[in-house]
């Protein structure tokens, strides 16, 4: 007996795969407001740079939040930010790193300006945005790290909160990296200390699996302008934003111990959340 195959396709999982023409409308859509938005956003911020007070802190927010909605991108947030005391600030945000789409979740829910490695001050129209937005760029070499360690202490001391990758680079987001303590130099310029785990979670409004963790994830040789236009064509995604529970960074000793001990949060929350189980933030046993 002969049986014809039923569905489309070469084999079973076909229907789930990319359809080569699906989505390219959605794409442009999306990548064109973008941009629209960023070039009007970019001379707001630079008026609001140059007057008193954290209006450009709240436009920056309000930059990525929106930036997050055009693209296609929602984004849930679980726990409490420590920056909504104000007496907590500044806060150090130690949070895992997988894609660039990181920044502009992070960026629309916290009050806080990034940590960049220093080639990002060098590419087109991204470094404009990264300066209006405070960021401090480092090297990230041996011999720099105490020039950037200085530099990230007086962000601080000046009242900025801080959000740093300790893991060093972006990962297929499928794991979280060794924190490496070499960037947490600065840390005992924050009064608070807060892990995050950020996950993507979601595609199609089902939950991501494995298999879609490229289409969120950027690194190795990845251009962003293609990655930019897979996610861009596809629909339903999510991140999910994990705030764990914040404590002194003088609680622990040296920060070797720090790194291991937010790394360890950072590394269960996110795995928690890749297996779709209920997130919940974690408290570091060495309390507050």
């Amino acid at each position: 007996m002969r049986f014809r195959q039923a569905l489309p396709g070469g084999h079973f999982g076909d229907i789930f795969g990319e359809r080569r023409l699906g989505g390219r409308f959605r794409a442009v859509r999306r990548i064109a407001c973008a941009l629209l938005w960023t070039l009007v956003a970019i001379p707001i911020q630079a008026v609001l740079h140059l007057l008193p007070g954290r209006a450009k802190v709240h436009f920056g927010r309000f930059y990525h939040a929106t930036l997050c909605r055009l693209i296609g991108l929602r984004v849930r947030v679980v726990g409490a930010s420590a920056t909504e005391d104000s007496a907590a600030r500044p806060v150090m945000f130690l949070s895992n790193h997988s894609s660039w789409l990181d920044i502009l979740v992070l960026g629309g829910v916290l009050d806080a300006c990034f940590v960049s490695k220093a080639e990002v001050a060098r590419w087109p129209l991204i470094n404009v945005v990264a300066k209006l937005g405070r960021t401090v760029f480092v090297s990230r070499t041996r011999r720099a790290t105490g020039r950037e360690a200085d530099a990230m202490r007086a962000h601080m001391e000046a009242g900025e909160s801080l959000i740093v990758f300790p893991e060093g680079t972006s990962n297929d987001g499928t794991r979280t990296l060794p924190f490496r303590s070499s960037l947490l130099g600065a840390a005992d310029a924050a009064r608070l200390v807060q892990p995050v785990s950020v996950v993507y979670d979601r595609l199609g409004g089902l939950p991501a699996c494995r298999r879609d963790r490229p289409l969120f994830a950027w690194y190795g040789a990845m251009d962003i302008g293609s990655h930019f236009w897979r996610f861009a064509r596809r629909g339903g995604a999510r991140a999910t934003v994990l705030l764990h529970e914040p404590f002194s960074p003088h609680a622990v000793r040296g920060r070797k111990a720090l790194a291991a001990e937010t790394g360890r949060i950072v590394a269960e929350g996110a795995a928690a959340l890749r297996q779709n189980r209920t997130a919940v933030p974690l408290e570091a046993p060495i309390g507050r």
